[in-house]
């Protein structure tokens, strides 16, 4: 089949290589508003070619959106006259709001996905081979869909190495928050703090691994994931919350030095690690 993809930055990017290595596609077309974007694409060959959206959509049996959750959001009127016979799928971080929003047109054409995988990295430099392999995919709500347009998908995520998760979107994005979008919310809200007290030359000086590890997501692209908080606003806040709960009760025992209690808190996270 032809896949065309939209957005060919880390997800995109790493997607297209994908389908090349497993020789899923026959060819693979790309289209970017962007002109310097554009060359990128190119310049690294991510694409057998670029091509205008009209085009794309007409030569593609398969267009993949891997644009930022508000931009999927975006591009639906545009998609709205894709032939019934051609699966769409987005790789959003949320799906509530995506699903809610897809045209009547679409509907039974849309895939709604999530590969749970990524890097702190964006745009096309950020593609790289084996991104979604042993990877696990949410699939969401597919009893919308028509088979033909569910077993494409499930045949994509399946043979470039995917464990496939089926859930409602609701689901999808509770669990996304406290598994993705309150880790990366804490990240960013670490490397704030320490840039807030800590001159440049103490950080290089004494940064190391469990800072670095933590403070790692905070590299992530703040357009992608201002969207991201935004559509999964809800949620994310009573996450926020619940983590507040938790920071009260540690500085509660360390103001009290009841560090026999703090140990056993601390052990019951350790848990966390054996279900990992």
């Amino acid at each position: 089949m032809n896949i065309g993809i939209i957005g060919l930055g880390l997800m995109g990017g790493s997607i297209a290589k994908a389908v090349k290595k497993y020789a899923i596609a026959k060819n693979v077309y790309g289209y970017a508003r962007n002109e310097q974007t554009a060359k990128e694409i190119e310049d690294l060959k991510l694409v057998d070619k670029l091509m205008s959206l009209e085009d794309l959509k007409k030569n593609s049996d398969v267009i993949i959106l891997a644009i930022p959750v508000d931009s999927i959001i975006s591009m639906f009127g545009e998609l709205k006259d894709t032939s019934k016979n051609t699966t769409i799928m987005d790789l959003g971080s949320t799906k509530e709001y995506i699903v809610k929003n897809i045209p009547k047109e679409i509907r039974k054409n849309f895939i709604a996905a999530h590969p749970m995988t990524g890097t702190e990295n964006f745009g096309p430099k950020a593609a790289i081979d084996g991104l979604y392999e042993g990877k696990t995919v949410v699939l969401c709500d597919l009893e919308e869909n028509d088979e033909i347009h569910k077993n494409r998908a499930i045949k994509i995520f399946q043979n470039i190495g995917m464990r496939l998760v089926f859930m409602k979107a609701s689901d999808h994005d509770i669990h996304a928050c406290y598994m993705s979008h309150l880790p990366h919310a804490i990240s960013y809200s670490l490397a704030n703090t320490v840039m807030s007290h800590e001159d440049p030359r103490s950080i290089i000086a004494l940064a190391a691994g469990g800072f670095k590890d933590m403070s790692r997501v905070a590299k992530s692209s703040p357009n992608m994931w201002t969207d991201i908080f935004k559509q999964n606003r809800k949620n994310l806040l009573k996450s926020i919350d619940l983590f507040e709960t938790h920071m009260k009760e540690v500085r509660d025992m360390v103001e009290k030095e009841d560090y026999e209690a703090l140990a056993l808190w601390m052990k019951k996270a350790n848990s966390l690690h054996e279900i990992l």
